[in-house]
């Protein structure tokens, strides 16, 4: 399919209506972040608009950008200094377009990090947990029963990262829930459900008890990690319904 474009306004409007970007109430703004070049033929993905990202998407002569974790989080500071004025003047310097899709990445059905984290490890019966708002909790099983060291070696496998692991070693998990990036709290709720294990990014202090006195397995397999796959597979789809160049950037993030 030859390379094609599309304006800014045309695809800003796209990813708005795909995402459902008006059903969430989110910690920052979701969709246009920061205004470049009306004409997009090429687009750069990412899971944060670090510095790094911006300059690698740079010297590929990107149109926009698009990652997960944005600018203007709430309760940040709101002047345009320091590391935020570099990455915001690098943006407009090479007029370039930055998109950010947080919680709506998230929870789309289809291609968001939760339901692209299922297909990579596997799971089968994936349904969203009703009683968890704007559809962040998920559940599903494993095709037969793997033990811990399984469970632990596919995560690493599939994340490229080792997770931690909460539990006792010698049970066998099947049933699972998870929730892509810091959503190590959703925990107690995931014992309520009554599954063997609950996967997220991070963990606190307290995740080490909750898991314990609750008798559910936890592991903890990195925030990037599990949040890569929603935004690449969102710029996949992009260059196919636009004709668009697309490249996805990992910028290497242990947390």
């Amino acid at each position: 399919m030859p390379l094609t474009s599309v304006s800014r306004q045309q695809l800003s409007k796209y990813l708005n209506d795909f995402l459902n970007v008006n059903q969430f109430k989110d910690y920052a703004p979701n969709g246009l972040q920061v205004e470049g070049t009306d004409s997009i033929k090429t687009i750069v993905t990412g899971v944060t608009a670090c510095q790094d990202l911006i300059d690698q998407a740079a010297a590929l002569n990107a149109d926009a950008i698009l990652v997960h974790h944005g600018f203007f989080w709430k309760n940040e500071p709101e002047v345009l200094t320091g590391m935020k004025y570099k990455r915001i003047k690098s943006l407009m310097t090479h007029d370039m377009n930055l998109f950010g899709y947080h919680l709506p990445l998230d929870a789309h059905q289809t291609l968001g990090n939760n339901a692209e984290l299922a297909k990579e490890l596997g799971i089968v019966d994936v349904e969203v947990s009703a009683d968890i708002p704007q559809n962040l909790l998920w559940q599903g099983k494993f095709p037969q029963p793997l033990t811990v060291e399984q469970v632990t070696a596919l995560l690493a496998d599939k994340l490229n990262r080792i997770p931690l692991h909460i539990g006792q070693k010698n049970d066998v998990i099947s049933s699972l829930a998870w929730c892509t990036g810091g959503a190590q709290d959703y925990i107690d709720h995931a014992a309520t459900l009554g599954v063997d294990a609950f996967i997220s990014g991070e963990v606190s202090e307290r995740t080490f008890h909750c898991a314990m006195e609750q008798n559910i397995h936890y592991f903890a397999a990195g925030h990037h990690a599990t949040e890569q796959f929603g935004i690449k597979a969102l710029g996949e789809h992009l260059a196919k319904e636009f004709g668009l160049q697309h490249h996805f950037i990992d910028i290497v993030n242990p947390v």
